[in-house]
Parts: structure tokens; C-alpha cells; sequence
């Protein structure tokens, strides 16, 4: 899943626990459910969602359905704090080829954000997003790297399109146990925006019956007043 959230404006989530996404959809008849919450601090304060759930289902072989109903914050430093229902995604997610020992495995993941959280409380966009993504990924041995990006449509007042890529490198030490490190880089989302660049470290770790808890934790390494902290936190199962 592609879970990035972008502050204050609810903006996807990428693979998490990562803002960088995989090409890889749930298995055919199966599904996915993530019970999670994820934020960030910048200038102005925190802001973020959660709880929230993502469902993912493998309805074809190789393409998947995506939805995330999240519940929003937003506690600026100056003002009063507002919780309540943020705004809704819902994406397809489809790998059209296959990796070989030569070529990667390719996917793409448009995502929707509609605006159902309320803008003037800091809960939503106001106008409806759209993610058009190109992921690829490739593995050696305990080793998989993967990565790509896309073009993020956000209209709105003083929104700018934008470009989203990233890239990320983990090691799995079991089927449940991995962890990793991404770098990622978005140019300017707003007429007087800034591009920054930023990284999470993060993983996954089995619990009991088949749970697994998922997080990650970074910042930004230029226009640090975006992004002074970020989070993911999840409980995750797949059935």
C-alpha cells in the first residue's frame, strides 16, 4: 500500500511501513487489513491520521483493490486541535510484468484521495487528488530493493502538481521479520513550496496468529520545516 501522507493536506500512503511503494499486489483471493496511524511534526505543529484501516483484495490474479478509511488530527501549535473523519483513498494496484533474473517486477498503483475530511479544520484536501505511479522491484536473495514514482494531480488554492520517487533497500531475516531504509524526494506541492528530500528507517516484526506489527520513523534532510518528524505505526494481518 502506498500510504505517503503529505502535512497538513491528507495526501496516500505508500508500501508501508514506507512512503516508497512495491509493485507487488495481495494474492489472488486473498486480503490484507492494516490497523494503523502515521504523522508528522513540522513548523506549524502535528498533524496526521489514526486510527485508520487499509483493505486491500486480490479480485484478479495480479491486481488488487485498495481503501483506506482514516480518521484525522491536527493539533497546530497555535489554534485549537481538531479531530474527526479525514479524507478517503481507494486505488488499484496492477503488475504487468513479472520479475526474471534479468528484468524487474513492474507494477502500477493509481490512488484517489477523495475529499471527505473537512478542509477548514485541517482534516482534508477539499478537492479531489489523484497518484500516478510506475513501481518496480527486484530481489537477491534476502535482499529487495525497490522503488519508482510518479505524478501526484493536487488541486486546490495555491496547490502546485507535483512529482513524487523514492527508493528502498531491506533485508528479510524471516517471512515476518524484515527491516530497511528508504530516501525519497518531491519536488514543490504549493505555488511557494519548496522540493525536499527526506528518509524513513523502519520494518516489521511476527507477532501471534499471523499479526505483525509494522513501523518506521524519519525526517527530512532539506526543507526540514516540513518534515521535522514522521511516523508509521500499524497492526497488520493477511488472510
Amino acid at each position: 500500500m502506498m500510504i505517503l501522507w503529505h502535512f497538513p493536506t491528507a495526501v496516500a500512503l505508500a508500501g508501508p511501513p514506507f512512503r516508497t511503494d512495491d509493485p507487488v499486489p495481495i494474492g489472488y483471493r486473498h486480503s490484507e487489513v492494516y490497523l494503523f496511524s502515521t504523522g508528522t511534526r513540522d513548523d506549524r505543529g502535528t498533524s496526521g491520521v489514526g486510527p485508520a484501516v487499509e483493505l486491500n483484495y486480490g479480485f484478479q490474479p495480479d491486481m488488487m483493490v485498495h481503501l483506506i478509511v482514516p480518521m484525522a488530527y491536527d493539533a497546530p501549535e497555535n489554534g485549537g486541535s481538531h479531530f474527526g473523519y479525514g479524507d478517503t483513498e481507494i486505488g488499484l494496484k496492477y503488475r504487468f510484468v513479472h520479475e526474471t533474473d534479468l528484468l524487474p517486477m513492474i507494477g502500477t498503483f493509481p490512488l484517489v484521495e477523495i475529499p471527505t475530511g473537512d478542509e477548514n479544520e485541517g482534516l482534508g484536501n477539499g478537492k479531489v487528488q489523484c497518484f500516478l505511479p510506475i513501481w518496480l522491484q527486484k530481489d537477491f536473495g534476502k535482499w529487495t530493493t525497490y522503488g519508482g514514482g510518479g505524478y501526484w494531480i493536487n488541486p486546490g488554492p495555491e496547490n502546485k502538481n507535483y512529482w513524487f520517487s523514492g527508493i528502498l533497500l531491506q533485508y528479510a531475516f524471516s517471512d515476518s521479520f524484515y527491516l530497511g531504509g528508504e530516501v525519497f524526494y518531491q519536488t514543490a506541492d504549493t505555488v511557494d513550496g519548496e522540493s525536499s528530500f527526506g528518509f524513513n528507517v523502519g520494518g516489521g516484526l511476527p507477532l501471534v496468529s499471523g499479526f505483525q506489527i509494522l513501523f518506521s520513523a524519519g525526517r527530512g534532510l532539506t526543507n526540514i520545516s516540513t518534515n521535522q518528524f514522521s511516523y508509521y505505526i500499524a497492526l497488520y494481518r493477511a488472510f
